[in-house]
């Protein structure tokens, strides 16, 4: 079982144009199956059984594990199974009939924009390095709706500053050219100049730690969360500016094919889930201002 794991994913999907953070997923599910089928003595794939596979999931449900991890545990064990069936002539169908829990959908948490322009307001008042590079992560994330992985990968020759424009190499590494807000402009100028303090010329990773190494996905996110906390937005997260910015956005804009666009969906129904959060917030107006909802 190791030995085609191994094949499958630390060959076949970087091939993929995967992201490590994808990746790195995928891995932790499946060797979270493949442990407890060794642990009922199932030493190959080919021999688990749809029973087993429906024992094991259902184990799992009652242990508390979410819906939704439990069907991204069953995708992931469905594509290393198609892999399996044309690189190795796999001939099991055990994970063709398997269904996932359905979960109860939840719509992205959103920050209302006075409470993210007050925390990028304080931080673009700071002089120090550490606040420069934030204000600027965030500016940028914020004003052009990334995702914390494409802001770490991004280089030097992606960003257009006298244009206003970034180059992104989202999901799949489709490529997308996105715009940036005149404030996002600003801080990533103050944080180019503080940057070239602490790096040499070779090093083209934009966002970077005091020891000038490229930054991490999860610093970003600590460093999000530290200075939510600090701001009074708990449980800030780098995908709630990317929700946000897509909420406000749509609100201001009706534009959902742009704002598609501009976040890298390849599908438009993953962008219609803030179509939901804008008739969340239209019903909160109406309940607040019209005569009949007032009316006891």
């Amino acid at each position: 079982m190791d030995a085609e794991l191994s094949q499958y994913i630390n060959q076949h999907l970087p091939i993929r144009g995967l992201s490590a953070h994808t990746i790195d997923a995928y891995r932790r599910d499946l060797c979270w199956i493949k442990t407890r089928l060794n642990a009922k003595s199932i030493e190959h794939w080919q021999d688990a059984q749809v029973a087993d596979l429906r024992a094991l999931f259902a184990e799992a449900f009652r242990q508390g594990h979410s819906a939704k991890t439990i069907a991204r545990r069953i995708s992931a064990l469905r594509r290393f199974f198609e892999f399996g069936r044309r690189q190795w002539d796999w001939q099991t169908t055990a994970v063709d009939t398997l269904k996932a829990p359905k979960s109860e959908k939840r719509l992205p948490k959103v920050v209302e924009i006075e409470s993210i322009s007050a925390l990028l307001d304080d931080m673009a008042k700071a002089d120090d390095w550490l606040s420069i590079r934030d204000s600027a992560m965030f500016e940028l994330i914020y004003s052009s709706g990334l995702r914390v992985s494409e802001a770490a990968a991004l280089r030097l020759e992606d960003l257009d500053i006298e244009q206003g424009l970034v180059r992104v190499f989202g999901k799949g590494q489709k490529v997308r050219v996105v715009p940036v807000g005149r404030a996002a402009v600003n801080a990533l100028e103050r944080w180019l100049s503080a940057r070239c303090e602490i790096t040499d010329s070779n090093e083209n990773t934009v966002f970077l730690t005091q020891k000038g190494k490229p930054i991490s996905v999860r610093t970003i996110q600590q460093q999000l969360k530290k200075r939510g906390v600090e701001a009074g937005i708990a449980g800030l997260h780098p995908h709630t500016l990317r929700h946000s910015f897509a909420t406000h956005l749509l609100q201001s804009s009706g534009q959902l094919r742009a704002v598609q666009e501009l976040l890298g969906h390849a599908d438009l129904s993953t962008t219609q889930v803030y179509t939901h959060l804008d008739y969340q917030r239209l019903a909160v107006v109406y309940d607040q201002a019209h005569p009949l909802a007032k009316a006891d």
